[in-house]
């Protein structure tokens, strides 16, 4: 009897399930993923910063997202290892950040690590802070233990915590220092001594280019949708070979491995210089943000590849994150344990879905298939062509068959504001090659207000499905308000001019302090980042909307508020022209105006391929009732006529000035 008791006992044990820790009573599916690891997470507040003051640890900081494959990696390694978690939970308070759920607090960490480091740091992000919350250790991905010169986490944590304890006096000479570090203010640049051009931002570009692969670095290489719609900016104020290099940085991502030849859509970015393997994730903003670049690709070039890029990328993006109108966050790189498994395929697989199509020796040259495969064994499509060659399409839907008896990859069901608005920006810009795209925006962003906006107050996030709770941040405003201003541009809707003023006075109310910006209204107080990262810059986007703004409503004082922002930021954005090109955008904004064309609405929507084909970038349209083209800037209108290919003449005169 006492046998079949120790035995029973044993068995239960077996199964028991892990006790939580406080993760578990968090919404977000990142911290949810590690509501059950050993390590004692708890979610970033107050009870957190109390607890390591009472107990006199200083702090983990772990920062990631749900899809992030190294968030992955050093979980498994080292979050769920039982030995690992000891030491964390002995020396430190363990802190969990889902980065898209606080990117303000992602966003301050990741520019104390450009400052310390010299170079951008990445997810997962880990920062060891003292109880007072001052940062004295900082780094991305750790191991469990030492490789490769890298100190692991089973002998770093224990030195660090005893350091923490035994010697003050050295945590406190590192705190001071960094935060001398971040504190370090240069002097303003005098506006009339700035050295930004259209020709200096295209030099900073054509200097870091790889004309070998295409792209903008000679290693990993990232969708930099901002890069890419800057250049074409450069091109309509006069400089040709930034349309070239734009049109070929977009040709050899749609053609090579960062594109899903299957289903459409791009994943996160290339883990080569040559575009072939790419990280398999797949995120909402990379689609958001290149749809439209692709819309401009195809009115520049008239090629097809542009076109079905667009029309696949979407069609993929609603079958994959569209919900009721709104769009999930992004999808994981594994499925079934294997990264990539779900978007890759066997040399048999291969051939097989070849057979029976008659141009497969020109498909197979194409693909470069080798039965070694291109990824651990398999193949991972790429087309080693300038477009797509005869028999794809038929190759494309027998490999969209097979994956239908494959799981797809996890889905982060979170419905983020700021990325929904770019979507829906997209699917406005894509109603210029197909009218039925309007539709389609409409409705998502009736969607998205309904959800994210209530009694003037716009959210940041929520999970799918329940109500949001936590208050809208700058990038949220200023993604909105873009969106707002496109919605106008394209349907006329007074409506949406009038919420779009709505909510830039409440942005300037929430995060415009004294003449400086700030990313969030609530708690620590984080600085704009200039830099385009894995998307646009939310200070960037919002100087854009300010200058877009005072144009269509004829208020200077927008423009005027945009002018001094920039003003601050003058220094940086001269020594960093390559990394910050949405604000070099709203400069150039400044400096050439943004132009707005009226004539009646109807007048307007016939001749819109024609104006967006006009060399000036700041073109906007509204309807107005003198029966005459206008062109205005703020305050006047420099230019009046019957036809419209005198006024274009007069409108592209400003690019040359």
């Amino acid at each position: 009897m006492r046998f079949l008791l120790i035995a029973l006992l044993l068995h239960l044990s077996l199964f028991a399930q892990k006790q939580p820790n406080s993760l578990i009573y968090e919404e977000s599916p990142y911290l949810q993923q590690h509501a059950y690891n050993p390590v004692e997470w708890l979610p970033w507040g107050e009870k957190a910063f109390a607890l390591s003051k009472e107990k006199h640890k200083p702090i983990f900081l772990s920062i990631g997202y749900s899809t992030c494959h190294w968030c992955h990696v050093m979980a498994e390694e080292s979050f769920e290892d039982e030995r690992i978690a000891g030491l964390i939970n002995r020396y430190f308070i363990p802190i969990k950040i889902d980065r898209e759920e606080m990117p303000h607090l992602d966003s301050h960490y990741q520019q104390l690590f450009l400052k310390l480091k010299k170079h951008s740091g990445g997810w997962p992000l880990t920062v060891l802070l003292s109880e007072e919350r001052k940062p004295f250790y900082i780094t991305t991905y750790i191991p469990p233990s030492s490789t490769y010169g890298v100190e692991g986490l089973d002998t770093l944590l224990p030195k660090l915590g005893s350091d923490y304890q035994q010697r003050p006096e050295l945590i406190v000479r590192r705190t001071n220092a960094i935060e001398e570090i971040m504190q370090a203010k240069r002097a303003p640049l005098d506006p009339d001594k700035a050295k930004i051009t259209t020709k200096t931002l295209f030099s900073a570009y054509e200097e870091m280019y790889d004309d070998i692969y295409i792209g903008f670095s000679i290693s990993t290489k990232f969708p930099e949708a901002s890069k890419i719609s800057l250049l074409l900016d450069l091109a309509k104020l006069g400089d040709d070979n930034a349309q070239k290099m734009a049109l070929e940085v977009l040709r050899t991502m749609a053609l090579r491995g960062l594109y899903d030849h299957v289903e459409g859509g791009f994943f996160r970015y290339s883990t080569d210089a040559a575009w072939e393997i790419p990280h398999f994730e797949k995120m909402l903003y990379d689609q958001a943000e290149l749809i439209p670049l692709y819309v401009k690709a195809f009115h520049l070039s008239g090629e097809p590849l542009f076109r079905d890029v667009v029309t696949e990328t979407i069609a993929m993006t609603e079958e994959r994150f569209g919900r009721e109108g709104l769009f999930l966050s992004a999808s994981d790189a594994d499925s079934g344990h294997e990264e990539g498994g779900y978007f890759i395929y066997t040399t048999e697989e291969l051939k097989a879905a070849l057979k029976e199509n008659e141009h497969a020796k020109t498909l197979e040259e194409a693909l470069d298939l080798s039965d070694r495969g291109n990824f651990e064994g398999k193949q991972h499509l790429n087309l080693y062509t300038e477009q797509r060659p005869q028999g794809f399409a038929s190759l494309q839907r027998s490999l969209k068959e097979l994956r239908k008896s494959r799981d797809y990859p996890v889905i982060d069901n979170k419905i983020i504001t700021a990325w929904n608005a770019m979507m829906i920006e997209a699917l406005y810009a894509a109603s210029t090659i197909d009218p039925f795209y309007i539709k389609k925006a409409d409705d998502a962003l009736q969607s998205l207000l309904k959800t994210m906006h209530s009694d003037g107050q716009l959210y940041h996030q929520s999970l799918y499905g329940k109500k949001p709770f936590q208050t809208g941040l700058l990038e949220d405003y200023a993604f909105v308000i873009s969106t707002l201003l496109k919605a106008y541009e394209m349907t006329y809707e007074k409506r949406h001019l009038l919420l779009a003023k709505e909510l830039t006075k409440k942005a300037l109310a929430l995060f415009h302090k004294d003449g400086i910006w700030v990313q969030n209204s609530e708690g620590m107080q984080v600085a704009v980042d200039l830099r385009d990262k894995h998307y646009t810059s939310s200070f960037g986007r919002m100087m854009q909307d300010l200058y877009k703004l005072a144009a269509l409503e004829e208020a200077p004082k927008y423009a005027a508020i945009a002018t001094a922002s920039l003003k601050h930021h003058l220094r940086e954005l001269e020594e960093r022209q390559a990394e910050v090109p949405s604000t070099a955008i709203a400069y150039l904004m400044g400096q050439y105006g943004v132009v707005v064309l009226k004539h009646s609405s109807k007048t307007l929507e016939e001749k819109r391929q024609e104006i967006d084909a006009t060399a000036f970038p700041y073109l906007l349209t509204k309807p107005d009732k003198s029966g005459l083209y206008l062109a205005c800037t703020i305050g006047a209108c420099f230019a009046y006529d019957k036809k419209f290919t005198v006024i274009r003449e007069r409108i592209e005169a400003r690019s040359k000035r």
